[in-house]
């Protein structure tokens, strides 16, 4: 098949948050059974046209000047445009698959032009990442455009069923239209053996001082101002503990400040935006990864984490831990996610059992020819003309 997958981000163009790994090693799995994949996407710092990893990435220049509509409604015009000419170099394509709301307005065109039918993945929704809230505005606008997608589309494909309850509760979509499909991780992508207590050395942190990460954007949905909050219920237990918060957005300062004035600003360090080997390093030297979404689709950072043999605390938003398997799930409360954490790390048998339980679970349900596999067989009954929009 030829394939054609449209994101505003990937790997090897702008990178911005987990979209952009998911786009990136779907299509490199695609392109290994034997598919011929382009990548629609902005060009960033990168070349107008390359291929790596047996995937083809076609990159526009987009101006990034105005709100992030303004600039979405370039990006769909040039995307449409470098589709139109890849299809007259390439070959017809068969397959047109798009990766959230920002590709949308190219995805309708071509549909609508060459009657080409096309699926979308919804990664999140804006009522999600608005921390379960509905907005206004540019943010409403955002929201009608994936409603756009998810109905004009063939097929939507979600990674949780979380995710699936989400959108047919949102936007009224049918649950014989939503597909499944997991996210996943390259085995081993993280894994590193280092020296943990030199690790924590760099950030002023004793070597045999417990732990706790935080890695996302610092905003409401990833609930980083939970994890502050409960602090000093942890340190209660365990006044050694220490936290690093991976991540930039519009809540660290407020984090900052609220960390000051509970009086444990010491025992934080806010790194903002950290280098994928500084990440790496603190995720293998760490202790214990504290997700506490307020909502999370499906929770990359805990494959992430699984990956690199590291136990999980999570808010129950995060549907893809097994409760005292693999990892914690708390409450979306400070209180709850301190007791999961407290239980932890004064277990350690129990640290290294649930750790090893979510490490085993990488290669036997999210690796990328698995999850590979059946996107094609989505793909297929696109072609075969079932459910088409």
């Amino acid at each position: 098949m030829r394939i054609g997958m449209f994101s505003w981000e990937s790997l090897y163009s702008i990178k911005v948050g987990g979209v952009a790994p998911h786009v990136s090693e779907l299509s490199e799995a695609l392109a290994k059974r034997g598919h011929e994949v382009h990548i629609f996407t902005r060009r960033g710092d990168f070349e107008s046209y390359d291929r790596i990893n047996g995937v083809h990435y076609q990159r526009e220049d987009v101006e990034a000047s105005g709100d992030i509509l303004v600039q979405m409604n370039r990006m769909g015009d040039a995307l449409y445009d470098r589709f139109t000419a890849a299809q007259k170099l390439f070959g017809k394509f068969d397959i047109v698959h798009g990766h959230d709301w920002h590709p949308v307005l190219s995805l309708t065109r071509i549909k609508q032009d060459y009657n080409q039918p096309f699926l979308i993945t919804m990664h999140s929704t804006e009522w999600g990442r608005n921390g379960n809230h509905f907005g206004y505005g540019i943010s409403q606008e955002i929201s009608h455009r994936e409603w756009l997608g998810c109905y004009e589309a063939s097929l939507v494909i979600v990674t949780t069923r979380c995710m699936m309850d989400e959108l047919m509760w949102i936007y009224s979509l049918p649950e014989e239209k939503i597909r499944i499909i997991p996210n996943g991780i390259v085995s081993g992508k993280l894994r590193r053996e280092l020296d943990a207590g030199r690790i924590k050395e760099r950030y002023g942190i004793h070597p045999l001082a417990p732990l706790v990460l935080f890695c996302g954007r610092m905003s409401i949905q990833k609930g980083p101002d939970l994890l502050v909050e409960a602090i000093p219920h942890i340190l209660r237990a365990r006044p050694d503990a220490r936290f690093i918060f991976i991540g930039e957005g519009g809540m660290r300062g407020e984090c900052e400040r609220r960390a000051r004035e509970l009086g444990v600003a010491d025992a934080c360090r806010f790194l903002g935006y950290a280098p994928s080997a500084e990440k790496q390093d603190l995720i293998n030297a760490c202790d214990l990864m504290c997700v506490p979404s307020r909502n999370e689709p499906f929770g990359v950072v805990v494959l992430e984490a699984w990956d690199a043999c590291k136990p999980v605390v999570a808010t129950d938003a995060v549907s893809i831990i097994k409760n005292f398997e693999d990892g914690l799930l708390a409450y979306v409360q400070p209180e709850s996610i301190a007791w999961c954490i407290n239980r932890l790390l004064a277990n350690p048998v129990e640290m290294k059992k649930i750790a090893r339980a979510g490490c085993s679970r990488i290669d036997a349900e999210f690796s990328w020819d698995r999850i590979a596999k059946r996107t094609e067989d989505v793909y297929k009954e696109v072609l075969e003309g079932r459910n088409l929009g």
